[in-house]
């Protein structure tokens, strides 16, 4: 949040642009302090990592550090290996990669040291970013090959303290929540359940399990956590409905033979983000050879009926997700009546939910944005933006605004509270995946292949 920040309503490639900086790939937001921007990037042709500085007025590289891993992590096709973003407490600049680990350097761009890792192993891409706490630097690491939440010195990288997670990693898991502290508590959106932690130790204070994949992080408000838990079939528009045999046979059998060959099946979603269709890997279908289990090239209404069965039975296992409001001053597992579900639909699967303190916004694939009243916990509205596609960067508020950006690189501004209107649309003309950021009256917007500064003057 930028609350005293003023940076424009309407911008873009040709309004109030101040600078653009092409860069090589990355997905991590940028970070400002002081004169500096942070980010990272990836070149695919060199295969090299790099943490990037920028100076924020002149919008030109202050220095350029290569980090050299032996391998590159692979993850989803949206997935880029600099998805996770650099922190930086205004001395130094902390930068993870799962293909390489933790690594420090001092704001001129001398390395302070560094916590190589494993490479780590996924489906989606261990897209998680490191915080900065007091004295410490926070890393929550959720992968095939560990899975743990580690506490190092920030000015030597020396291991504090490991908590290792036991809830088994599983394909279906993100584990790219941010962790976040308020005092000496330290909140861990993670596998299947959000966990309380104590800064200074790493000892678990409280627990509750939940219907998650870890993917977006949490916030605290009104002294409660408030978290986004997803999956995959948490709400019924994740799951659509199947036809009964009889509907399959009019609908498909071209041949009129009254069963469904292979030519004739259609594609029947298990699970699907109907909202971002035009991302890849983005459902399940039902494959031909699973319900044809004679193998005689053909569906009879046996077969299709026993493939309906499974299928319910295999959906049943999948709770619903939520918004989720959770006490912090608790010990041991929460109980059911200290967890509260805020709304359970419209619950967004990678851009975290924001409060202005009385609200709370949640944004979701399609440009679907909710505001949910934190005193009374009722739904205040819902509403399109005009946003398309899949939303992979979080809403951000400044001077009383509320900023969404789709991944097609439209930004949406909203005013704050009850009113739900648009007040600008902003095309950047191309994908904006990373998190915008604002300073003083400037807003950075990173697109997919270079880095924006807009405002209204000279900053």
């Amino acid at each position: 949040m930028a609350p005293h920040s003023s940076p424009p309503i309407e911008f873009g490639p040709k309004n109030n642009l101040l600078w653009r900086l092409e860069l090589q790939s990355g997905h991590s937001s940028p970070v400002v302090s002081g004169d500096l921007i942070f980010l990272t990037t990836f070149d695919p042709n060199r295969k090299q990592l790099s943490v990037v500085a920028i100076d924020r007025h002149r919008g030109t590289i202050r220095w350029e550090r290569a980090v050299a891993p032996k391998e590159i992590e692979r993850g989803h096709p949206s997935f880029n290996p600099a998805s996770s973003t650099p922190v930086t407490d205004g001395e130094r600049v902390v930068a993870y990669f799962g293909s390489y680990g933790l690594i420090c350097f001092d704001l001129e761009g001398n390395r302070q040291w560094e916590l190589p890792l494993p490479l780590t192993k996924s489906y989606a891409g261990n897209a998680i970013s490191p915080i900065i706490a007091g004295d410490k630097v926070i890393l929550y690491r959720g992968n095939y090959v560990d899975h743990f939440l580690l506490a190092v010195d920030k000015r030597t990288g020396k291991e504090l303290w490991k908590t290792p997670q036991s809830e088994p990693f599983h394909p279906e898991l993100a584990c790219t929540a941010i962790p976040i502290v308020q005092n000496d508590l330290l909140v861990l959106h993670g596998a299947r359940s959000v966990q309380g932690f104590d800064l200074e130790t790493g000892q678990q204070q409280w627990i509750t399990k939940c219907a998650t994949t870890a993917t977006s992080t949490p916030l605290i408000a009104r002294g409660r956590v408030i978290v986004a838990a997803w999956n995959k079939m948490g709400e019924p528009a994740l799951r659509p409905e199947f036809p009964d045999f009889d509907q399959l046979v009019a609908d498909h059998d071209a041949n009129d033979d009254g069963v469904i060959q292979q030519p004739e099946f259609p594609r029947l979603w298990i699970f699907h983000r109907p909202e971002g269709a035009e991302a890849p890997q983005n459902g399940a279908t039902i494959g031909f050879r699973n319900v044809d289990q004679n193998k005689d090239g053909k569906i009879a209404a046996d077969e299709w009926r026993r493939q309906l069965r499974d299928l319910e039975r295999f959906r049943r296992g999948y709770q619903n997700h939520g918004l989720l409001s959770l006490p912090t001053d608790r010990r041991g597992v929460l109980a059911n009546d200290e967890v509260i579900t805020l709304e359970t639909q419209g619950i967004p699967e990678v851009p975290s939910p924001i409060s202005d303190g009385r609200y709370v916004y949640l944004v979701k694939n399609g440009g679907q944005v909710t505001c949910v009243d934190l005193e009374s916990g009722e739904r205040v509205y819902r509403k399109r933006t005009g946003g398309s596609g899949t939303h992979y960067a979080s809403p951000i508020i400044a001077a009383g605004h509320l900023y969404i950006a789709d991944g097609n690189g439209r930004i949406v501004v909203m005013p704050l509270g009850e009113s739900a209107n648009i007040v600008a649309t902003n095309e950047m003309g191309e994908g904006v995946y990373a998190t915008p950021a604002v300073s003083g009256d400037c807003l950075y917007v990173r697109t997919l292949s270079a880095l924006y500064a807009f405002g209204e003057g000279n900053q």
